[in-house]
């Protein structure tokens, strides 16, 4: 996306864009930079800045411990009070949390399930989580609006759910119906693409423009592309089904596979099952995993690794990324022995396409799909911030 802005008045709306997307991008940059990167001069980027801060979208402070020569640049910071709620429901629990335009997640709840919810029950117990969640909000907060990372097939233009087979959901409109419940604008989108967006925006992929993301969790294994600095969704925005890839052979010429697919074959369940777990968080899971000294486990991990470095040969080979990410248990089974995977993936990849390559864990942790979510709220907000703020106050 191009920096330059314009001195125009009749785009004020665009270099509000600008700015707030900037400030939203790396968090903390100061007034000259803001210039500098815009093209606009100081008295117009001052103006704007001042704006932004009445909207309490950015707040402005003097830089901390500054020794320049002259007048130091004001810092420009996202507004602590400026939020969204994010929402990630899976088989085993439904999570919800309150997250900052710097990516940072200041309170979530975990509400634990026997087995995966319908739309209108999760519907239903997200909006009082959230109702527990905004109660400790302050009175002066803006939410921009709820975003949800799902599990499946999403569309695009709509967000609604195609399919999300572990969670049973077909054709559910879980964002107008969630909008419905709470009063709150309300987007929903494939949890991997927005996996792989928080990691580009605030994790691992700061700064890299070609990336692919995988995420492992209890409804399967999904993945996104950032391709040229940009989200890869396709006509539907459904790309990155990783997870789907067959990994192992069908039964025969004629014959449906009957299994095969990267997520049958790399499996959260399978970990937990020979762990002993009937479930687990992912630091829990980590942790057993990386605690364990049971031969079958370290076994069942080397399987799981081996398969998984197919799918990665077969992606790296196609797509030809400067990095790969592994998030969620594939950043878990990854951490047990990350020299088996890199060497794995090295003999089976095209030697030109790995040169480049890096493969790597998510950095954001279990926060990342929050945060993924948190960005399809926030979107709107920093495409038109004047047009937005007035209408999501808390």
């Amino acid at each position: 996306m191009n920096n330059r802005g314009t001195n125009l008045d009749t785009v004020r709306r665009h270099n509000l864009s600008r700015i707030l997307g900037l400030v939203h991008r790396d968090g903390a940059v100061s007034r000259s930079t803001l210039t500098r990167q815009t093209g606009l001069n100081r008295s117009t980027v001052a103006a704007l800045v001042g704006e932004l801060a009445a909207l309490r979208l950015v707040v402005e402070a003097e830089p901390d411990g500054a020794r320049t020569v002259g007048r130091p640049s004001p810092v420009v910071r996202p507004h602590p009070d400026c939020v969204a709620f994010a929402v990630n429901p899976e088989q085993d629990a439904i999570t919800v949390g309150i997250v900052r335009m710097n990516g940072e997640v200041v309170a979530q709840v975990r509400h634990d399930l026997d087995e995966p919810l319908g739309v209108a029950e999760t519907v239903r117990v997200t909006a009082e989580l959230m109702a527990g969640l905004r109660a400790g909000l302050p009175a002066s907060a803006v939410v921009a609006g709820v975003g949800v990372a799902v599990p499946g097939l999403v569309r695009a233009p709509d967000g609604l759910v195609r399919l999300a087979p572990h969670l049973g959901w077909v054709d559910e409109p879980v964002a107008s119906l969630l909008a419905d419940a709470t009063g709150y604008p309300a987007r929903a989108a494939n949890d991997a693409s927005l996996g792989a967006l928080a990691e580009h925006i605030f994790g691992a992929g700061r700064e890299v423009r070609d990336l692919i993301y995988l995420n492992g969790g209890a409804s399967g294994i999904g993945g996104g592309v950032i391709a040229n600095g940009m989200p890869l969704g396709g006509v539907g925005g459904y790309a990155g089904e990783f997870g789907h890839n067959l990994v192992t052979a069908p039964d025969g010429p004629d014959q449906p596979s009957t299994g095969g697919a990267l997520e049958d074959e790399v499996n959260r369940s399978r970990l937990l099952d020979l762990l002993g777990l009937k479930s687990a968080d992912p630091a829990q899971l980590e942790r057993a995993l990386l605690d364990s000294m049971d031969p079958a486990v370290r076994t069942e991990v080397v399987r799981q690794l081996g398969i998984l470095s197919i799918a990665l040969r077969n992606a790296i080979n196609v797509l030809n990324p400067e990095l790969v990410v592994l998030g969620g248990f594939l950043g878990s089974i990854y951490a047990v022995d990350p020299a088996l995977l890199d060497r794995l993936v090295e003999g089976q990849t095209l030697a030109a396409s790995f040169e480049e390559v890096r493969i790597v864990r998510a950095t954001l942790g279990p926060d990342l799909l929050l945060i993924g979510a948190a960005e399809l709220a926030f979107e709107p907000l920093i495409d038109d911030p004047a047009g937005v703020a007035g209408a999501v106050q808390a």
